[in-house]
């Protein structure tokens, strides 16, 4: 694919190819290496070029992470509604939080990053991971109305449901899992099967 050159880039263009370059960045040498001048100059740009987009690197850094956040409430929904049951959305959404983590892992190293997180200062960031966070309350509302669960058990649940996907994907970003014997695509459904038996209220 032809390589966008200094004079070919338009203003949607420069913003996307930076943030890319950033994100290249950061699967390769870690969030520490990132600068405006290091990333103006993996995308062929001039130093000052970054800063009709980002006033600072912190505000780069918010909007990767921003996107990061839209892109994986994107993916819930997508599990979500492919799912057969609401209880089985459950699952599926932790299925679909830990494969985001293990295909963009990037991503999921900044979003989570305290100084990017403020809402007054960054509500792009806010809004996406409302969109996040309204994905697993609407599933665990139609679990609710299926009677898998009564009503009081709404908020332990939204917790769980978080704790194992969090706790699962956050292992496998840092490393903690690449050797375990059985892999992550069986941990994960394991832990999700246990999930899935263990929430369906038996009274």
């Amino acid at each position: 694919m032809h390589r966008l050159t200094r004079t070919s880039y338009h203003h949607g263009a420069l913003r996307e190819e930076l943030l890319r370059a950033s994100l290249e960045l950061i699967e390769t040498e870690g969030v520490g290496a990132v600068s405006l001048r290091r990333v103006a100059r993996d995308a062929g740009v001039s130093p000052g070029a970054p800063y009709h987009h980002f006033r600072d690197r912190a505000s780069l850094l918010a909007a990767l992470s921003a996107q990061g956040f839209t892109l994986l409430a994107e993916e819930l929904a997508e599990a979500r509604a492919a799912a057969d049951s609401p209880i089985r959305a459950l699952g599926a959404l932790v299925r679909a939080y830990v494969d985001f983590a293990r295909r963009r892992p990037a991503y999921f190293r900044l979003m989570f990053r305290p100084e990017l997180s403020r809402p007054p200062k960054h509500p792009d960031i806010e809004a996406g991971a409302d969109a996040a966070d309204a994905c697993l309350e609407a599933t665990i509302t139609d679990c609710v109305r299926a009677g898998l669960f009564p009503v009081e058990r709404v908020e332990a649940v939204a917790v769980t449901v978080w704790s194992l996907a969090h706790g699962l994907a956050a292992l496998w970003v840092d490393g903690h899992l690449q050797h375990h014997g059985k892999g992550l695509d069986a941990l994960t459904e394991q832990a999700t099967t246990l999930l899935e038996s263990g929430l369906v209220d038996q009274r």
